[in-house]
């Protein structure tokens, strides 16, 4: 009865996540509730469920609420813009050096683990290069999804985050082991980028003209082709900063934010503190340096307040998620059940043939269903198998998070197609086989590294 019960929580949980009837937050929460009411147990027992799946998250909410607004001021003070910005400067008109340079931006500008923002700040900078040039834009969206899909393993990004909420494992003891990965992924993004961009470059060469290439890239006319990079503005660069926007910005603070922004990594990297308390004194230390005015403070802390709390109450949400299906016995009732079902070879392996697949899972699944319904079931299965929790984490994120901005679930994405002015079904049919194929090289070195 347990195994049923888990089953249908977890099954109306992800269905509800993938169709957008729930919020995560609604679908989290109530749906293990009204399960745990089914199977009998009493409003005291699901305290104490609740109580046990919040204290295992409470760190990770933490962390990202702190996390997210310093990465959001440090956007305010402009660190990030002069490389974004010079990288398309270096870059010039060399189709193969756009093509390496777009794919370096993508990963530095989602050092804010914020895919939304990662969009915002290069797309509409890039797209007026990349039409003067002839380029195609679904090249353009395919290397920054890329690129910030790798950077997606950062802890402060999102799945990790998740992961460790799952775990309850600390979420910068799963992403060290992952640096060497993200290393061999920066050095392989680049050899894709000249690879494509090699190609690009004769395909343009053989269109003839920058318009044509456009219509043959985009299957329209050369008329609207023509059109099109007008309304692109391909003559035009990157937005303007707002009169607001502008005023933030402390170009002769650069290297202070620098140094400061590399002390925090390097705190995070060596485990010294814990991650929350580590942002927690940088986001000080950063309105104090750049923004004295203790106004300017408080307004910089509520303009970023809204994104980071929804990203905490989603984790602690989860929190007590997983609270209610573990410590009711759910989900060991269920892992049991699949157990009996699978062969013994499978069950030692499963989170390596998940992980395989787990890119085109990401076109089915969104982060939420795939991190808080798929990871829990899994482990249940693969722990008393002897594979280690870390191990199988690994196996899932690797798998999975370059799918990150293919998936029709990620708002990112769809933020990312209307600024570039690009259709989802063609953004999936040029990029999805490149980013599996990237995903499989990451799984081989995380292999080879003994992740797992």
């Amino acid at each position: 009865m347990l195994a049923l019960i888990g089953l249908i929580i977890v099954v109306a949980v992800v269905a509800l996540l993938l169709t957008g009837r729930a919020s995560p937050i609604v679908a989290l929460t109530l749906v293990p509730l009204v399960g745990a009411l089914l199977a009998g147990f009493s409003l005291t027992e699901i305290t104490e469920f609740f109580e046990t799946g919040i204290g295992r998250v409470m760190q990770v909410a933490t962390m990202f609420i702190f996390a997210i607004v310093f990465f959001g001021v440090m956007q305010d003070t402009g660190l990030f813009r002069p490389i974004i910005n010079g990288l398309i400067r270096v870059t010039g008109g060399n189709v193969v050096y756009v093509a390496m340079g777009t794919a370096m931006i993508g990963i530095c500008a989602h050092l804010d683990g914020a895919g939304a923002t990662t969009f915002l700040l290069t797309v509409p900078a890039l797209l007026p290069l990349y039409t003067r040039l002839g380029m195609s834009r679904y090249l353009m969206l395919l290397l920054l999804a890329t690129g910030a899909g790798m950077a997606n393993m950062l802890p402060w990004a999102g799945p990790l985050g998740r992961a460790a909420a799952v775990t309850g494992l600390e979420v910068t003891d799963l992403w060290r082991p992952l640096i060497p990965v993200q290393l061999f992924g920066v050095v392989l993004l680049l050899a894709i980028a000249a690879i494509f961009g090699v190609r690009e470059k004769r395909r343009i060469a053989a269109a003839g003209s920058a318009d044509q290439a456009i219509a043959d890239a985009d299957g329209i006319s050369l008329q609207e082709a023509a059109k099109k990079r007008h309304d692109l503005g391909a003559d035009e660069g990157g937005p303007a900063l707002s009169e607001d926007e502008a005023s933030l910005l402390r170009p002769k603070l650069l290297w202070a934010n620098t140094i400061l922004f590399f002390a925090v990594l390097a705190t995070l990297v060596s485990g010294i503190l814990p991650a929350a308390y580590v942002f927690m004194i940088g986001l000080s230390i950063l309105l104090v340096v750049n923004y004295p005015d203790t106004r300017i403070q408080m307004e910089r802390i509520r303009a970023h307040a809204s994104s980071a709390l929804l990203m905490s109450a989603i984790i602690l949400a989860a929190g007590s998620f997983l609270g209610v299906v573990d410590g009711s016995g759910m989900l060991r009732a269920m892992a049991q059940t699949l157990v009996d079902l699978l062969p013994p070879a499978a069950i030692s392996n499963l989170h390596l043939i998940l992980g395989l697949v787990a890119l085109p899972i990401e076109l089915f699944l969104s982060t939420d269903a795939y991190y808080f319904g798929l990871l829990p079931v899994v482990l249940q299965i693969t722990q008393p198998a002897g594979i280690d929790p870390s191990a199988t984490v690994h196996a899932l994120v690797i798998g999975n998070i370059i799918g990150t901005f293919i998936s029709p679930f990620s708002p990112a994405m769809w933020l990312a197609l209307g600024l570039a002015r690009a259709e989802v079904g063609r953004h999936i049919k040029y990029s999805i086989l490149t980013m599996w194929a990237y995903s499989l090289a990451l799984m081989g070195v995380g292999y080879l590294l003994g992740l797992f």
